[in-house]
Protein backbone atom coordinates (compact mmCIF):
# COMPACT_ATOMS: atom_id res chain seq x y z
CA UNK A 1 0.00 0.00 0.00
CA UNK A 2 1.57 3.16 -1.01
CA UNK A 3 1.67 5.73 2.00
CA UNK A 4 -0.18 9.13 2.66
CA UNK A 5 1.40 12.80 1.86
CA UNK A 6 2.51 12.70 6.26
CA UNK A 7 1.11 15.77 8.21
CA UNK A 8 5.00 16.17 9.43
CA UNK A 9 6.50 17.56 6.40
CA UNK A 10 8.76 20.11 5.26
CA UNK A 11 7.07 23.63 5.21
CA UNK A 12 8.69 27.13 3.71
CA UNK A 13 6.89 30.01 4.73
CA UNK A 14 7.66 33.46 2.39
CA UNK A 15 6.35 37.28 3.13
CA UNK A 16 5.72 37.64 -0.02
CA UNK A 17 6.09 35.60 -3.64
CA UNK A 18 4.17 36.21 -7.07
CA UNK A 19 2.44 32.73 -6.31
CA UNK A 20 2.77 29.48 -4.40
CA UNK A 21 1.93 27.77 -7.25
CA UNK A 22 4.46 29.80 -9.28
CA UNK A 23 7.06 28.37 -6.71
CA UNK A 24 6.54 25.38 -6.42
CA UNK A 25 7.08 24.97 -10.27
CA UNK A 26 10.36 26.57 -9.52
CA UNK A 27 11.50 24.15 -7.19
CA UNK A 28 10.18 21.49 -8.98
CA UNK A 29 11.96 22.20 -12.29
CA UNK A 30 15.00 22.32 -10.23
CA UNK A 31 14.72 18.49 -9.13
CA UNK A 32 12.49 19.34 -5.88
CA UNK A 33 9.96 16.46 -5.43
CA UNK A 34 8.64 17.51 -2.08
CA UNK A 35 6.06 16.74 -0.26
CA UNK A 36 6.60 20.16 0.30
CA UNK A 37 4.13 22.79 1.93
CA UNK A 38 4.75 26.49 0.64
CA UNK A 39 3.02 29.51 1.83
CA UNK A 40 3.06 33.14 1.57
CA UNK A 41 1.68 35.90 3.71
CA UNK A 42 0.46 37.49 0.25
CA UNK A 43 1.18 36.75 -3.66
CA UNK A 44 1.70 39.83 -6.20
CA UNK A 45 0.21 37.08 -8.79
CA UNK A 46 -2.23 34.90 -7.62
CA UNK A 47 -3.97 33.04 -10.13
CA UNK A 48 -7.31 30.65 -10.66
CA UNK A 49 -8.59 28.19 -12.87
CA UNK A 50 -8.06 29.32 -16.12
CA UNK A 51 -5.63 32.16 -15.71
CA UNK A 52 -7.90 34.18 -13.39
CA UNK A 53 -6.31 36.75 -11.20
CA UNK A 54 -6.85 35.62 -7.39
CA UNK A 55 -7.19 38.52 -4.77
CA UNK A 56 -4.25 37.55 -2.28
CA UNK A 57 -4.15 39.62 0.67
CA UNK A 58 -2.52 39.01 3.75
CA UNK A 59 -4.21 37.51 6.29
CA UNK A 60 -6.00 34.91 4.07
CA UNK A 61 -4.17 31.92 2.85
CA UNK A 62 -2.26 31.42 -0.33
CA UNK A 63 -0.73 27.79 0.01
CA UNK A 64 0.54 24.72 -1.82
CA UNK A 65 1.43 21.46 -1.88
CA UNK A 66 4.26 19.91 -4.12
CA UNK A 67 4.59 16.48 -4.55
CA UNK A 68 5.81 12.93 -6.52
CA UNK A 69 1.64 11.65 -6.83
CA UNK A 70 1.33 7.83 -6.54
CA UNK A 71 -0.74 6.78 -10.03
CA UNK A 72 -1.73 7.33 -12.93
CA UNK A 73 -1.64 10.70 -14.58
CA UNK A 74 -5.05 10.38 -16.36
CA UNK A 75 -6.32 10.46 -12.15
CA UNK A 76 -4.77 12.36 -11.10
CA UNK A 77 -7.89 15.06 -11.50
CA UNK A 78 -9.82 13.31 -9.03
CA UNK A 79 -7.24 14.86 -6.43
CA UNK A 80 -9.02 18.19 -6.72
CA UNK A 81 -11.89 16.57 -5.10
CA UNK A 82 -9.68 15.49 -2.60
CA UNK A 83 -8.31 18.64 -1.74
CA UNK A 84 -11.48 20.80 -1.67
CA UNK A 85 -13.38 17.93 0.88
CA UNK A 86 -10.23 18.89 3.04
CA UNK A 87 -10.54 22.01 2.55
CA UNK A 88 -13.87 21.37 3.73
CA UNK A 89 -12.97 19.42 6.81
CA UNK A 90 -10.23 21.73 8.12
CA UNK A 91 -12.69 24.64 7.97
CA UNK A 92 -15.57 22.47 9.13
CA UNK A 93 -13.95 22.24 12.60
CA UNK A 94 -13.81 26.16 12.90
CA UNK A 95 -17.49 27.00 11.94
CA UNK A 96 -20.74 26.81 13.93
CA UNK A 97 -23.20 25.50 11.02
CA UNK A 98 -20.54 23.36 8.95
CA UNK A 99 -23.12 22.37 6.74
CA UNK A 100 -23.07 26.01 5.02
CA UNK A 101 -19.97 25.13 3.64
CA UNK A 102 -20.63 23.71 0.13
CA UNK A 103 -18.11 22.13 -2.69
CA UNK A 104 -18.88 23.65 -6.09
CA UNK A 105 -17.37 21.52 -8.91
CA UNK A 106 -15.08 20.78 -9.52
CA UNK A 107 -12.79 22.57 -6.84
CA UNK A 108 -14.57 25.46 -5.39
CA UNK A 109 -15.50 25.84 -1.83
CA UNK A 110 -18.80 27.97 -1.17
CA UNK A 111 -20.59 29.67 1.78
CA UNK A 112 -24.19 30.30 0.87
CA UNK A 113 -23.52 30.48 -2.56
CA UNK A 114 -20.74 32.70 -2.27
CA UNK A 115 -16.83 31.31 -2.72
CA UNK A 116 -14.61 30.72 -0.04
CA UNK A 117 -12.07 28.72 -1.39
CA UNK A 118 -10.43 27.80 -4.75
CA UNK A 119 -7.95 25.16 -5.54
CA UNK A 120 -5.76 25.29 -9.01
CA UNK A 121 -3.90 22.05 -9.72
CA UNK A 122 -0.53 22.10 -12.13
CA UNK A 123 2.16 20.05 -12.63
CA UNK A 124 4.12 17.43 -15.32
CA UNK A 125 4.08 13.47 -15.57
CA UNK A 126 6.38 13.37 -12.43
CA UNK A 127 5.64 16.34 -9.87
CA UNK A 128 1.72 17.91 -9.00
CA UNK A 129 1.38 21.30 -7.12
CA UNK A 130 -1.67 22.08 -5.68
CA UNK A 131 -2.44 25.43 -4.97
CA UNK A 132 -5.44 26.79 -2.09
CA UNK A 133 -6.46 29.91 -2.38
CA UNK A 134 -8.84 30.58 1.53
CA UNK A 135 -10.80 33.67 2.01
CA UNK A 136 -10.10 33.61 6.23
CA UNK A 137 -10.08 37.71 6.70
CA UNK A 138 -10.79 39.50 3.60
CA UNK A 139 -12.63 38.75 0.44
CA UNK A 140 -12.67 40.78 -2.75
CA UNK A 141 -15.92 42.28 -3.94
CA UNK A 142 -17.45 43.05 -7.55
CA UNK A 143 -16.73 39.41 -8.84
CA UNK A 144 -18.91 37.95 -11.46
CA UNK A 145 -19.65 35.12 -8.50
CA UNK A 146 -20.05 36.78 -5.22
CA UNK A 147 -17.11 36.09 -2.79
CA UNK A 148 -16.92 35.66 0.84
CA UNK A 149 -14.14 35.30 3.89
CA UNK A 150 -14.58 32.92 7.44
CA UNK A 151 -14.25 36.54 9.15
CA UNK A 152 -17.60 37.89 6.98
CA UNK A 153 -19.66 34.38 6.66
CA UNK A 154 -19.31 33.42 10.70
CA UNK A 155 -17.95 35.78 12.20
CA UNK A 156 -14.55 33.34 13.34
CA UNK A 157 -10.91 34.88 13.15
CA UNK A 158 -8.02 32.81 12.51
CA UNK A 159 -4.57 32.69 11.56
CA UNK A 160 -3.36 31.28 8.22
CA UNK A 161 -0.91 28.91 10.13
CA UNK A 162 -3.98 27.63 12.27
CA UNK A 163 -5.68 26.44 9.41
CA UNK A 164 -2.75 25.42 7.05
CA UNK A 165 -2.00 22.84 10.10
CA UNK A 166 -5.25 21.44 9.83
CA UNK A 167 -4.87 21.09 5.91
CA UNK A 168 -2.34 19.38 5.53
CA UNK A 169 -3.91 16.79 8.20
CA UNK A 170 -7.18 16.28 6.51
CA UNK A 171 -5.25 16.42 3.31
CA UNK A 172 -2.86 13.37 4.10
CA UNK A 173 -5.70 11.28 6.10
CA UNK A 174 -8.33 11.74 2.73
CA UNK A 175 -5.32 11.40 0.42
CA UNK A 176 -4.81 8.31 1.86
CA UNK A 177 -8.42 6.93 1.50
CA UNK A 178 -7.69 7.68 -2.29
CA UNK A 179 -4.91 5.63 -2.40
CA UNK A 180 -6.07 2.75 -0.61
CA UNK A 181 -9.99 2.75 -1.60
CA UNK A 182 -9.75 4.80 -5.41
CA UNK A 183 -12.43 7.20 -6.39
CA UNK A 184 -15.48 6.16 -5.27
CA UNK A 185 -15.27 7.13 -1.47
CA UNK A 186 -14.16 10.51 -2.32
CA UNK A 187 -17.33 10.93 -5.13
CA UNK A 188 -19.93 9.83 -2.26
CA UNK A 189 -18.13 12.44 0.37
CA UNK A 190 -17.89 14.93 -2.20
CA UNK A 191 -21.38 14.09 -3.42
CA UNK A 192 -22.82 14.61 0.51
CA UNK A 193 -21.31 18.22 0.38
CA UNK A 194 -22.45 18.94 -3.10
CA UNK A 195 -23.94 22.73 -3.86
CA UNK A 196 -26.85 22.14 -6.54
CA UNK A 197 -27.14 18.59 -6.57
CA UNK A 198 -30.40 17.95 -7.98
CA UNK A 199 -31.04 21.86 -8.68
CA UNK A 200 -30.44 23.43 -12.13
CA UNK A 201 -26.99 24.64 -13.43
CA UNK A 202 -25.40 26.19 -16.66
CA UNK A 203 -22.37 24.80 -17.34
CA UNK A 204 -20.01 27.34 -19.71
CA UNK A 205 -17.80 24.76 -22.18
CA UNK A 206 -16.33 27.45 -24.42
CA UNK A 207 -18.63 29.57 -25.91
CA UNK A 208 -21.15 26.91 -25.36
CA UNK A 209 -23.96 26.94 -22.18
CA UNK A 210 -25.42 23.30 -20.83
CA UNK A 211 -28.42 24.29 -18.96
CA UNK A 212 -30.04 21.08 -16.56
CA UNK A 213 -30.15 19.42 -13.15
CA UNK A 214 -26.83 18.82 -11.71
CA UNK A 215 -27.16 15.07 -11.06
CA UNK A 216 -23.40 14.48 -9.42
CA UNK A 217 -20.50 12.90 -10.24
CA UNK A 218 -19.71 10.24 -13.26
CA UNK A 219 -16.83 7.59 -11.79
CA UNK A 220 -14.19 9.32 -12.69
CA UNK A 221 -15.35 12.68 -11.87
CA UNK A 222 -16.88 14.17 -14.78
CA UNK A 223 -19.98 16.26 -13.92
CA UNK A 224 -23.54 14.67 -15.48
CA UNK A 225 -26.53 17.10 -16.33
CA UNK A 226 -29.61 15.70 -17.13
CA UNK A 227 -31.34 17.75 -20.13
CA UNK A 228 -34.41 18.88 -20.44
CA UNK A 229 -35.23 16.20 -23.18
CA UNK A 230 -34.00 13.39 -20.02
CA UNK A 231 -30.49 12.47 -22.12
CA UNK A 232 -27.47 13.35 -19.73
CA UNK A 233 -24.65 15.19 -20.58
CA UNK A 234 -21.11 14.22 -19.14
CA UNK A 235 -19.01 17.05 -18.55
CA UNK A 236 -15.65 16.53 -18.03
CA UNK A 237 -14.49 20.62 -17.92
CA UNK A 238 -16.17 23.56 -17.78
CA UNK A 239 -17.56 26.76 -15.26
CA UNK A 240 -20.93 25.84 -13.50
CA UNK A 241 -23.39 28.68 -12.61
CA UNK A 242 -25.56 27.60 -9.89
CA UNK A 243 -29.73 28.71 -10.71
CA UNK A 244 -28.94 28.00 -14.67
CA UNK A 245 -28.34 31.15 -15.63
CA UNK A 246 -25.60 31.74 -17.10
Amino acid sequence: MTAGIGTAVRCLAFAELDSTNAEARRRAEAGERGPLWIRADRQTAGRGRRGRRWVSEAGNLHATLLFSPAGAVRDRAQLSFVAVLAAHAALARLVDAPRRLRCKWPNDLLVDGRKLAGILLEGETDWLAIGFGINLAHHPEGLEQPATSLSAAFGVTVNPETVLDALAAAFDTIHGRWLAAGFAPIRAAWTERAAGLGEPVAVRVGREAIRGILRGLDEDGALRIERPDGTCRRIAAGDVILGGEG
